[in-house]
């Protein structure tokens, strides 16, 4: 009886367990899955990188932002939450380095708190980037617009207001490219994902390539 009580006792306790989310119902198949991400990733990779359109616009975007470095203009980044963590990331890479020791670059993603806390509040999350472009933005700086999706508002609005300062745009983009494919001056898209957790592992690739392009061309 005793034994009884306790096995039933248990087939409550998981049941509990499992409507309010503590055990899975069943386990997925964690080789296939795993196995099935990074298939699914390195297809991502190979149709970007055989498509010469894509190694023109990472070459082109390399000599504009490495030029205008050279001539002491900065670069800004922007982007929505992955993406945003990704601006920062290229921004710090070239204040810091990448790999090889050398002095900052001119580099800043538009991520500060209470400036964007402080927008948010007083003009709404749509001009986040885009006032602080007109702070801070200056003719021949350079803006990369990151957008999954292509049609991110405040990313629109940070990119006219990088037009209207004078500032070329480079937009890191996915899918079919949205809105901001035919706003920017040189839009690199990652085609044709419903997710964006694939088009971001390009992305962050596509962000070192662009590092380790402006590091050559300036410090070789």
């Amino acid at each position: 009886n005793q034994n009884v009580s306790r096995s039933s006792t248990k087939r409550r306790n998981q049941e509990d367990s499992r409507r309010v989310g503590l055990i899975a119902p069943f386990m997925p198949n964690l080789d296939k899955l795993i196995h099935n991400s990074f298939s699914e990733t390195q297809q991502v990779f190979d149709e970007f990188s055989s498509d010469p359109a894509n190694i023109s616009s990472l070459k082109t975007a390399t000599t504009l932002m490495s030029n205008a470095l050279k001539k002491g203009n900065a670069l800004f980044s922007c982007g929505n939450g992955g993406s945003l963590c990704d601006a920062t990331h290229f921004a710090e890479e070239l204040t810091g380095r990448f790999r090889e020791n050398r002095r900052a670059l001119k580099a800043m993603a538009i991520n500060d708190p209470a400036h964007m806390s402080c927008i948010t509040n007083d003009f709404g999350g749509d001009q986040v980037f885009a006032k602080y472009l007109e702070a801070w933005g200056t003719t021949g700086d350079i803006l990369l617009a990151i957008s999954t999706s292509g049609q991110s508002r405040n990313i629109i609005n940070a990119v006219q207001m990088a037009k209207a300062k004078q500032m070329p745009v480079i937009g890191l983009l996915g899918k079919d490219g949205g809105d901001l494919k035919s706003m920017v001056d040189i839009p690199i898209i990652v085609k044709g994902r419903k997710w964006s957790d694939r088009i971001q592992e390009v992305h962050i690739k596509i962000i070192h390539v662009l590092i380790e392009g402006i590091e050559a061309s300036i410090f070789v």
